[in-house]
């Protein structure tokens, strides 16, 4: 009864720490738990992601249903479940029989608590966050848009992989759930005819905790205590014993482990360059392109975010160069003119619903960011269509690849053109946003935006025609806030569907459809 019992002493803690995330920005989803719409017995055979088969890390062979240890692991569930208390049963509900969808939130709410440009020094320096040392002002990390749509590709490919293993392991040790065992028990949550060993519940929260753990390492204590709530969640529901939960445990760990070795050696340690290798970006540029991005801040900042983000290890693109974008506009040319005479008067003749979009789509200092957004998109669709964890972590993971690539080829574009802002190339001209610290062309809300729907699109395909007005919404919201030319937001479209391509072709041929 000891792991029914460990995370009693934990809720009022895990409740605090709760409320502090609540306040940066609202992302849990109202919804009723629900019966899956399939539950995908081959999914054991889908293609992974990282792993080279689904039984590339081995879990041992669980106790039959008879055995000794099995029925007493069978008492302490039915007891447990047949008195839950109120803080049991309100973790059980929050969790539900898919806690994927509760694991990207406390994502999205991380990207937004940590969305925080390090402020200047008195002496008009700025700090960098250390990874080192993450507690030293300016705090690790600084989640902007490409550290978040890298957090939330390795979250959710992880978890593509973890559970296409689990599949694999439900399918061929075939022991049933507690309240199939025992039809005393009651369940509290809607049944499937899904094999409880190894416990997707507790594979999971394994791969959340330890890449969220790895991308927010100041969180680590907090996202342990979501965990264990998590995996006790799954016993007191009566829907795994305690060994369907270690075994889901342990494989999620080595799983996530898989991908954080990838993540130790793709580039992004090295994305945020010091300052003269940005120095010589913005020179090559100058010299070979005719046109250079400089910060306007007051004090300017040395180096604007993540210049060599655009060389980060890519997930299904197979170079930049394959979905770089040509050469924008010369300053001063007539296309540049036309987009220039465009945005004056769209700032000159702003309409409510014009800023109410600029603002919506803002996704600025202190949100989840543009891929945030998307996620909250998919959890919404995934919900609609009842989809079981494994299939909710492939819609995730081949979004969030896509939101990835096309984030690296974004930037990739923006330093290789260095094309300046709006409001640098335009006198006069001013923004109703905050101008971001990077080049502008292309739109990285108008990349990341296309390549979330475009995949979106294809997996839930009566969608698609819903899915690309958003996508085209976010992209002129860039302009109706001044933050970019026309050219920047269509080419920008452009570019995130032909990442989306590569990433929609790897899914067809995954098994999954």
């Amino acid at each position: 009864m000891k792991s029914f019992s460990i995370l009693i002493c934990l809720l009022a803690c895990i409740a605090g720490l709760w409320v502090s995330c609540e306040k940066n920005i609202p992302t849990q989803l109202e919804f009723s738990h629900y019966e899956f719409s399939e539950s995908d017995a081959n999914g054991g055979t889908w293609k992974p992601v990282l792993l080279t088969s689904a039984s590339q890390i081995g879990i041992p062979a669980p106790q039959s249903t008879s055995s000794a240890s099995y029925l007493a692991e069978l008492a302490d569930v039915k007891a447990a479940s047949s008195q839950l208390t109120a803080q049991q049963r309100a973790a059980v509900e929050y969790w539900g029989n898919n806690g994927l969808l509760r694991w990207n939130e406390l994502a999205r709410e991380l990207a937004a608590k940590y969305n925080l440009p390090p402020a200047p020094n008195p002496d008009g320096t700025y700090g960098a966050p250390d990874p080192a040392n993450p507690d030293r002002y300016p705090q690790f990390p600084f989640a902007h848009p490409p550290y978040a749509c890298r957090m939330f590709a390795y979250w959710s490919a992880a978890q593509m992989d973890a559970l296409i293993s689990a599949w694999h392991y439900k399918h061929l040790y075939n022991r049933p759930a507690p309240y199939k065992v025992d039809n005393t028990i009651q369940p509290h949550l809607p049944v499937s005819d899904l094999p409880s060993y190894p416990s997707d519940a507790a594979v999971v929260a394994a791969v959340s905790e330890a890449i969220l753990g790895a991308m927010f390492p100041l969180e680590k204590a907090y996202l342990n205590q979501r965990a264990l709530e998590h995996k006790n969640a799954a016993l007191w529901s009566g829907s795994n014993v305690w060994s369907d939960v270690t075994a889901g445990d342990s494989l999620g760990r080595a799983v996530a482990a898989v991908f954080l070795a990838r993540a130790s050696t793709d580039g992004m340690r090295n994305a945020q360059a010091p300052k003269p290798v940005s120095d010589s970006l913005a020179a090559a540029a100058l010299l070979y392109r005719g046109t250079k991005w400089v910060n306007l801040e007051e004090p300017p900042r040395p180096v604007g975010i993540t210049p060599l983000f655009g060389r980060v290890k890519l997930w299904c693109v197979p170079n930049v160069e394959a979905v770089r974008p040509p050469q924008p506009p010369a300053i001063g040319s007539p296309e540049f003119e036309q987009a220039a005479a465009e945005l004056r008067d769209i700032a000159k003749n702003l309409t409510t619903e014009q800023r109410r979009i600029a603002n919506f789509w803002s996704d600025g200092i202190g949100t989840y960011t543009p891929p945030g957004h998307w996620n909250r998109r998919a959890t919404e669709l995934i919900v609609k269509n009842r989809y079981n964890p494994l299939r909710s972590a492939r819609t995730y993971a081949y979004m969030n690849m896509a939101v990835m690539d096309a984030g690296i080829s974004c930037w990739d574009a923006k330093y290789y053109y260095h094309y300046p802002r709006p409001i640098q190339a335009i006198p006069g001209f001013k923004t109703i946003l905050g101008t971001p610290n990077f080049p502008a062309y292309t739109s990285g809300h108008s990349t990341f935006s296309a390549a979330a729907a475009t995949v979106l699109g294809h997996i839930f395909p009566s969608e698609k025609q819903t899915l690309d007005a958003w996508a085209k919404e976010a992209a002129d919201s860039r302009l109706y806030g001044g933050i970019h030319y026309r050219f920047d937001s269509e080419e920008g479209l452009k570019q995130g569907r032909a990442v989306a391509a590569y990433s929609v072709a790897i899914a067809i041929a995954d098994g999954a459809e």
